[in-house]
């Protein structure tokens, strides 16, 4: 018989259970101080009060969601305040920002960012933000320096105390200025008019194809363009509930976590101004003020040409009209976190900096952003713009990107006007690079702001942009650029237009809309073509028969969504090999949507010798490559398990073990490319404004993810759920309910 005996109470496996208890104790507890020293000390302070160097005492407000409402006696203390508190929730985001932009990141990061950092020197970023520094209209540069005294009062208070980020790269962030500001402003521009990369692709695909098969792949317009795209819209006050206008506005970015807009409401006399501001600047980017509202969306006009230069790499000498020119020198030092400094040498020729060699041809890029003079910050004045005339006033100094701005008013007027300083060029488009050599290709100034693209209360009462081309086809200057197919523009309008007694809350239907006209196009397609040739194969009956009953919506839990992306791919692909053999996969630019639609609709000859025969091609191509993703049984599919969206902070994700619990991981997503709600594995909204001019409380706001930056923030990521599912917030302004106040006082 075997017996028990209870354990001794100073046995050996007595103590050493203690001493593990113990241990694991110790641990937990070491683990917390960890946790609150280097995560929850350094959390916004969002009530009490602050001693700062303001001219009067600053109130700022903090709503459910964590935005601030700022009240000053003076701009220029609401803009210090603005400062304060946006680098309490977002220095790290901000500082990263100036960092990638300048081509500073390695120094932190490690060589994973050196390629990135190459290519900002070679942009010349932060020489162009400097040499920009000494033309800024003193307002502009007034207005920055306001703001940067905030950002620094913040660092200067918290050099001990700063965002996890910091501890993690360990490092200190150096004081902001107004050159960052001005990088942060290049960050957008570069973002959002980088077109050299389409003039390279153009260039290879005409090595080897057909000259007009291969501009039939690279149009500006499609003929089905909606004149007045991100997506803005403006209705009059005769389709909506209140009798005033709507305005709406959800721009499509990059994921980012924290996303990539700070809310804020600044309050000083002469400025009442709510919205989404970027991190690292002044003012309200996209809003309103008490008598107007705006949106802005991506133009997309081509404001880059690359230059094929006649130039020697060992003197820096090059051809031009007939005689030799030097260019200038210019040292980059890239440091590199754990390895020796990277030194480059970067030529700047009258086009602009030697940027890129392809296939033995050395080529300059000249670009909008980098003419002398050009750069100015006039978004403070835009935020207090009272009507049309002030509003188009300052529109007109916007050096870019270039954008579309959708336009309201409390009195009833709603307008459009396409902005930024667009080259003319006379005799060639800049689609594809230029002899840099001759002459013959260079700008001639820019397009006259007062003949952009321009419309005031028009009689449809609807204006609706979504990155389509917005100029007429007998427009009096060449036009090239990345445009977006029209589906999304058409989709919008016909939504807009179908009944009247809008609402701001009802807009939010119109940006979640996963509509997509192509893929139902494709789809009548592909079964045209099936029951065209009486197939009958079981093996296909079953697609065939998903593809019949599908209604277009895009939804994550449907099959057949990805029955037709996989379908469009392949069609895309086709068509672009015949044009340029060998080039088929790299040909994806945004217009591809429309190029394709065009093509099956006109089907013109020598492209393919069967239409119908290609279609069936990608669709069995499709099938199967569907099948060895999601399985052979296609009731199974799930769009959304394609379109699987993670977005990770790219530097607390390191961490072992608990980096990943502060990603938001694995989110199957409805929506695609052609939908109003466009949705892609890298972009998506970035923010939902619908601005209610009748009643300013009535209107709603949300961003991505969340207010703040800060991981152990309750607005981390408190509004991504809202976001997912389309659902917003009440847009603060003449009743703020606040949850906490916070004074800077003198």
């Amino acid at each position: 018989m075997i017996e028990f005996r209870p354990l001794m109470a100073h046995s050996p496996v007595r103590r050493i259970v203690t001493i593990v208890n113990i241990v694991i104790a110790i641990a937990a507890v070491a683990a917390l101080g960890v946790v609150y020293w280097f995560a929850w000390r350094p959390l916004p302070q969002r009530s009490g009060t602050i001693e700062a160097p303001v001219a009067a005492p600053v109130q700022v407000a903090f709503d459910a969601r964590g935005v601030p409402h700022i009240h000053a006696a003076s701009i220029d203390d609401a803009l210090f305040a603005q400062g304060y508190v946006t680098a309490q929730d977002r220095l790290w985001q901000m500082e990263g920002l100036r960092r990638y932009s300048a081509g500073d990141l390695a120094e932190v990061i490690g060589p994973s960012a050196l390629e990135s950092d190459e290519e900002a020197r070679r942009l010349r970023i932060r020489r162009i933000a400097e040499d920009a520094y000494t033309t800024l209209p003193p307002g502009d540069r007034a207005a920055a320096a306001a703001y940067a005294r905030g950002v620094n009062y913040f660092i200067a208070t918290h050099l001990g105390n700063l965002p996890v980020e910091f501890s993690l790269l360990q490092y200190q962030p150096r004081p902001w200025s107004v050159v960052d500001t001005l990088i942060i402003g290049l960050y957008m521009f570069r973002d959002l008019s980088t077109t050299w990369k389409t003039d390279i692709l153009k260039h290879t695909m005409l090595g080897t194809g057909d000259r007009q098969k291969v501009d039939f792949l690279f149009p500006t317009r499609t003929g089905l363009d909606v004149q007045p795209g991100s997506n803005a819209w403006a209705v009059s006050g005769r389709l909506t509930a209140s009798g005033k206008p709507l305005l709406s506005n959800d721009m499509h970015l990059e994921y980012s976590l924290p996303g990539i807009w700070y809310m804020t409401r600044l309050e000083a006399p002469g400025l009442d101004v709510s919205g989404v501001a970027l991190p690292g600047t002044p003012g309200i980017m996209v809003g309103h003020n008490r008598r107007i509202a705006w949106g802005i969306t991506n133009l997309g006009f081509d404001v880059q040409d690359l230059y094929v230069e006649q130039f020697d790499e060992r003197t820096g000498r090059y051809l031009y009209k007939g005689q030799v020119e030097k260019a200038r020198e210019e040292r980059e030092i890239v440091r590199v976190k754990g390895r020796t400094a990277v030194e480059m040498t970067i030529w700047v020729t009258r086009h602009g900096p030697i940027f890129v060699q392809n296939r033995g041809s050395v080529m300059s890029l000249r670009w909008v952003a980098a003419e002398p003079g050009l750069l100015q910050y006039p978004i403070l004045d835009i935020d207090r713009a009272q009507n049309w005339q002030q509003f188009t006033a300052v529109l007109a100094r916007f050096p870019g990107p270039g954008s579309n701005f959708v336009y309201a008013d409390v009195d009833g007027n709603i307008g459009y006007h396409a902005a930024g300083m667009l080259p003319q060029r006379h005799g060639f488009t800049g689609d594809v690079p230029l002899d840099g050599a001759s002459g013959k290709f260079e700008w001639d100034g820019f397009i006259p702001f007062e003949q952009l693209p321009s419309v005031f209360n028009p009689p449809s009462g609807i204006i609706a942009s979504s990155n389509q081309n917005p100029f007429p086809a007998d427009y009096a200057y060449a036009v090239n650029g990345s445009f977006a197919s029209p589906h999304r523009a058409r989709q919008v309008r016909d939504l807009l237009s179908a009944r009247k007694g809008w609402r701001a809350e009802d807009m939010l239907a119109v940006q979640k809309d996963v509509y997509s006209e192509l893929d139902k196009f494709l789809a009548e397609q592909v079964i045209a073509a099936y029951d065209k040739r009486h197939a009958q194969d079981p093996d296909l009956d079953s697609a065939i028969a998903l593809l019949r009953k599908w209604n277009g919506e895009m939804e994550k839990d449907q099959a057949a969504p990805l029955l037709t992306e996989l379908i469009f791919h392949y069609v895309r692909t086709a068509m672009a090999e015949s044009a340029s053999p060998g080039n088929g996969a790299v040909y994806e630019p945004q217009m591809s949507a429309a190029v394709v639609e065009m093509l099956l609709r006109e089907r013109p000859e020598g492209w393919f010798r069967d239409y119908d025969a290609m279609l069936l091609r990608a669709f069995v191509d499709a099938l199967e490559e569907g099948r060895r993703m999601q399985g052979r049984d296609l009731k199974r599919w799930r769009w959304g398990n394609y379109l699987n969206v993670t977005v990770e902070n790219r530097v607390v994700h390191g961490i072992p073990y608990i980096g990943k619990y502060f990603d938001i991981v694995g989110t199957p997503m409805s929506g695609g490319p052609t939908t109003v709600k466009q949705t892609t594995a890298k972009i998506a909204p970035s923010m939902r404004m619908d601005a209610d001019l009748g009643d300013w409380d009535k209107s709603l706001l949300n961003v991505l993810t969340g207010q703040s930056g800060q991981i152990l923030s309750s607005h981390y990521r408190d509004e991504w759920l809202d976001w997912y599912y389309a659902r917003s917030y009440p847009m603060e302004f003449g009743k703020v309910d606040a949850k906490s106040k916070l004074e800077l006082r003198p």
